[in-house]
């Protein structure tokens, strides 16, 4: 199940819309609410929570970024319509 679910979601990557959603959500995600959000005087094991989002935010968006290269590199289906079983 898990190699089927895995080719699965490559393909889905390829589509072009799914680039600009990832895009679109990035871009939200660094601007005005959610930074003040995050931008509170609380810190979790002493560091900044906005340090936090922040890093985390970056770490989200290179893996993004790796499964999309993933995604390019799968090889394309090849459709066997004409083929008799």
């Amino acid at each position: 199940m898990w190699p089927k679910l895995k080719i699965l979601i490559l393909k889905r990557l390829r589509l072009r819309e799914s680039w600009v959603i990832f895009f679109i959500l990035g871009m939200i995600m660094m601007n005005y609410p959610f930074i003040t959000i995050f931008n509170k005087p609380f810190q979790a094991f002493n560091i900044p929570v906005l340090f936090i989002y922040l890093q985390i935010g970056w770490l989200v968006s290179i893996f993004v970024i790796y499964l999309y290269t993933k995604a390019i590199e799968l090889p394309e289906d090849k459709d066997d319509g004409g083929e008799d079983h």
